[in-house]
């Protein structure tokens, strides 16, 4: 009994230390993705016009936010045809934050957009992967998409936008997917679905949805097939660098499973505490893909701590005119300056500041550049987790650095050696305080008096006899 109780104690010991130092490092670094800004600002949207003879496409995102990638890709794809009205509708007019840390304004808002359509949806929906799925702050969105459905529009669920429909019983008897790390669970929670996995896309009918972030590029360009034409879809795809298209049918692919190379991202996340940040500078005429690209890549890393910056922290409007709002000034604390954008690439446009870094020197898919600049600044085990996260081949890339973050594997370890060195030295002291204070106890014990001795009395003489 004493041997397992001395077993159970060094193994607390040793988990201990690893876990009051995992806990807080894995809640800022999740924290920080879907982190929203807290100083209120909210600048006016660009002014689009809207032409009647286009279809519209909404792009939703939530007042709690969006995933990036699957926020501009679509968005960015449809208005590239130059066939559709697009644009980026919330419950409010607040900037809302995309993963990462890239404040978007809103176009519209729900009531300004019904108001601009006359009471009629929109063509299309697109509803990207939202951080409150299920809860009450996303009643909103989801009683909107509702409203949608039943007005006729085509819905487009991105990623784990497949949630968001899911949870408002929009998918309920159809066939859909979505990223193959939330599978599982949306089996669980909305059985009346039935998930489809390996594929790039399901189209079915009025509803398409996703499989994970990049998939979202296929299941757009599936849109814009059906609503403008095989020939558009092929020009938006080369226009954007996306090599991966398939025309009328959506690209099998394998059914990903987590792997022990995987692990990569629990040592970054729990044990990433001095993770670099980055500044990405926002720049007017910036594409939208570029951007999410570096926030994206960066941000599912989870080894990479993002925050966008613009001189004077002054708002941006992007290639199609969506606005942003950095959160910094490019002369902060920052650990690298990464400045997304072909153009911005062209133009040398952030020269005046300390090595800064242009992912998009050359033409290609965006992703490209950002993803061998993680490989070669953290490491190939993080690129490669990042890249199946995403859901992008990656056949064409040459992943070149540190193969492994062994600083960060290791620091567990440390500290569960830590741990037990200082519970064996604990219990070492307390070994040598009992017997210390065993010996001063018998020290300092007065010693017992002796009882007086008896006074000796002599016996008294028999009596002798007569005679």
């Amino acid at each position: 009994m004493r041997t397992a109780s001395r077993i159970l104690a060094f193994l607390i010991a040793a988990l201990a230390l690893p876990t009051a130092f995992a806990v807080p490092t894995v809640r800022a670094a999740f924290g920080h993705l879907n982190a929203a800004r807290v100083d209120g600002v909210t600048p006016p949207p660009a002014r689009v016009a809207h032409d009647p003879a286009k279809p519209t496409a909404a792009v939703v995102v939530g007042d709690r936010g969006a995933v990036v990638s699957d926020t501009l890709a679509p968005y960015e794809i449809l208005a590239t045809t130059g066939a559709f009205n697009v644009y980026a509708v919330a419950p409010t007019g607040r900037p809302a934050p995309l993963t990462g840390g890239l404040d978007l304004v809103p176009d519209v808002t729900f009531a300004g957009l019904d108001g601009l359509l006359g009471g009629k949806a929109p063509d299309v929906v697109v509803v990207p992967a939202m951080p409150d799925v299920g809860r009450s702050t996303s009643k909103p969105v989801t009683d909107w998409l509702s409203r949608q459905a039943a007005g006729g529009s085509l819905l487009l669920a991105v990623c784990n936008g497949s949630g968001v429909l899911a949870s408002a019983g929009l998918l309920d008897g159809r066939q859909a997917t979505a990223h193959w790390l939330r599978l599982d669970a949306f089996e669980d929670d909305y059985p009346a679905v039935d998930w489809v996995r390996g594929t790039r896309y399901v189209d079915d009918g009025d509803v398409i949805s996703t499989a994970g972030i990049l998939s979202g590029v296929d299941g757009t360009l599936r849109v814009v097939e059906r609503l403008v034409g095989p020939q558009a879809a092929a020009r938006a795809a080369e226009a954007t660098g996306w090599r991966h298209y398939h025309p009328g049918a959506a690209a099998s692919m394998p059914r990903a499973r987590l792997r022990p190379a995987d692990a990569v991202v629990a040592f970054n996340t729990a044990f990433g505490w001095d993770r670099d940040t980055a500044g990405v500078l926002l720049t007017d005429g910036v594409g939208e893909i570029e951007l999410a690209s570096v926030f994206d890549t960066y941000g599912q890393s989870l080894a990479v701590r993002t925050v966008a910056v613009a001189p004077g922290a002054e708002p941006v409007r992007s290639r199609h005119g969506l606005t942003f709002v950095p959160r910094a000034d490019p002369s902060s604390d920052l650990d690298r300056l990464v400045v997304p954008g072909e153009q911005a690439a062209r133009h040398r446009v952030a020269d005046g500041y300390a090595d800064p870094v242009y992912p998009h020197r050359t033409r290609g898919f965006p992703f490209d550049g950002v993803l061998l600049d993680l490989a070669r600044t953290t490491d190939a085990a993080t690129a490669t987790w990042t890249a199946r996260v995403l859901e992008y081949p990656t056949d064409h890339l040459v992943l070149e650095g540190p193969a492994w973050p062994w600083t960060r594997t290791l620091r567990p370890f440390g500290l569960a050696l830590l741990g037990v060195l200082l519970t064996l030295g604990l219990v070492r002291l307390v070994r040598l305080v009992r017997p210390a204070r065993s010996r001063g106890a018998i020290r300092s014990t007065p010693a017992a008096t002796p009882p007086p001795p008896r006074p000796r009395t002599r016996a008294a003489a028999a009596p002798r006899p007569p005679g």
